[in-house]
């Protein structure tokens, strides 16, 4: 048996668990009770500079294991690293992060609940693919959680969203003017910034949320999508446009330009779901 228990220290990631079979020289080589484990733990934590979070078990742990895994998964999808259909080796993924499979196998259950993956026969877990019914289905509903977030920005902006959604906007408008159809990559991280601050300004967790993860759903077409001539400095000017109507105040205006600029014609869809098949 075990005869320590687990700490969790705040201290970046660093976290002290039990003494795992004696094998901690540290807590192994120490006489006394636990008391006097306990007693030892705080006084050198408070001469480290840490805190004691409390006592950690295994569920938190786990629960700690499963949000790190699903951060770094959806972090590459918004990087491009992982793309519709790709694969996600769970043993190269376990390995990386240094978790174990039962978090991992969580992470992959919240991840396919939430529709971001999928699990295919002999093909294991997968980044969604959408076939072109469902594309447009999703479009469909981010468009109008797009344009709710721009109506509601309009109405409740704040000094410092105005100004920082001024500063990413400025930012577009300079990157369309300086590189024109280069780097696209780079556009596009400046497009997702510029849709956050929106979907913040709208002061809605909830709706902040839903936006996030249909996007993660549509990220690759809309990174693709400015592969396209032009499609640069269309955005960059439509995104004037949309900043304009929030800090006027204009509502609906607001929300009815967001959701034409999110939209894309069958057509288009069509063409961007061909590029990633």
């Amino acid at each position: 048996m075990n005869d320590y228990p687990p700490f969790r220290l705040q201290n970046g990631n660093t976290r002290i668990r039990r003494a795992e079979r004696h094998q901690s020289s540290n807590f192994a080589k120490l006489p006394g009770s636990r008391k006097t484990v306990a007693k030892w733990l705080w006084s050198t934590c408070a001469e480290l500079g840490w805190t004691i979070a409390g006592l950690a078990t295994d569920k938190d742990l786990m629960a700690g294991q499963t949000e790190t895994i699903i951060s770094a998964i959806l972090n590459d999808i918004e990087a491009g690293i992982l793309n519709p259909g790709d694969g996600i080796d769970e043993a190269a993924m376990a390995k990386r992060l240094a978790v174990s499979r039962t978090p991992l196998r969580e992470a992959m259950i919240q991840l396919e609940t939430a529709g971001l993956v999928t699990r295919l026969p002999r093909k294991g877990v997968v980044v969604f693919k959408p076939t072109l019914e469902e594309f447009l289905a999703i479009l469909e509903v981010h468009a109008k959680l797009e344009g709710q977030a721009a109506g509601l920005a309009a109405r409740r902006l704040s000094t410092q969203d105005a100004h920082q959604l001024e500063k990413v906007v400025t930012a577009c408008e300079k990157h369309a003017a300086e590189k024109g159809d280069a780097d696209p990559d780079g556009y596009y991280q400046l497009n997702m910034r510029f849709h956050e601050i929106v979907a913040i300004a709208a002061g809605n967790p909830f709706l902040l949320e839903m936006i996030k993860t249909n996007a993660r759903k549509l990220m690759a077409y809309y990174r693709a999508r400015y592969q396209y001539v032009g499609a640069i400095a269309a955005s960059a000017s439509e995104h004037r446009e949309i900043a304009t109507l929030i800090t006027a105040r204009d509502a609906e205006a607001a929300e009815n330009r967001m959701a034409r600029h999110v939209q894309f014609d069958q057509v288009t869809a069509m063409d961007l779901l061909a590029v990633l098949s």
